[in-house]
This record gives structure tokens, sequence and C-alpha cells, in this order.
């Protein structure tokens, strides 16, 4: 006789964690300029420790992380021009 529902909810839940930390740390990687593949791997080799890691990665010039910041930083620039000349 075959339990499959021994293994529990808990399996599943740990399960889900693993997953979304793999694809969480998949779309950092990509965002930071080198590529899906290297995220996913280490999301999928080290779990939630994968993600934290890819927090700390530096983003490269070119990367869409650092375009982002770069937008953001000049619309605060012309934002704060603007009120000057008010």
């Amino acid at each position: 006789m075959i339990v499959a529902a021994a293994v529990g909810a808990k399996a599943f839940y740990l399960l889900m964690i693993w997953l979304a930390s793999a694809i969480g740390a998949s779309e950092l990687s990509k965002r930071k300029g080198y590529g899906e593949k290297w995220g996913l791997g280490t999301g999928l080799l080290l779990s939630v420790i994968g993600l934290i890691i890819w927090i700390f990665v530096p983003a490269r010039a070119e990367s869409p992380w650092r375009q982002k910041q770069a937008r953001k930083a000049a619309a605060v620039d012309a934002a704060d021009l603007a009120d000057d000349r008010k």
C-alpha cells in the first residue's frame, strides 16, 4: 500500500519556498545583468540563501537595475530643479 499523503503539508510548503526562492534569484540576476541561468542555479542549489546572495551581488553597468536607478535619480533631480524655479 502506497501512502502518498504521509509526506504532509510541510513538504509541500518547503517545496513552494524552494521554488519561490529560485524564481526570485533568477529574476534578480536577470535584472542585475547576469542572466537568468545564474540566478536559477543559485536559487535551486542554495534555496533561500541563493536569493539573499543575489540581493548583495552588485549590478553590472548596463543592466536594467542600474538603468532604473539612473532614471529615478534623474527624475528626482528634475523635480528638485522644478521646485527651485518656483
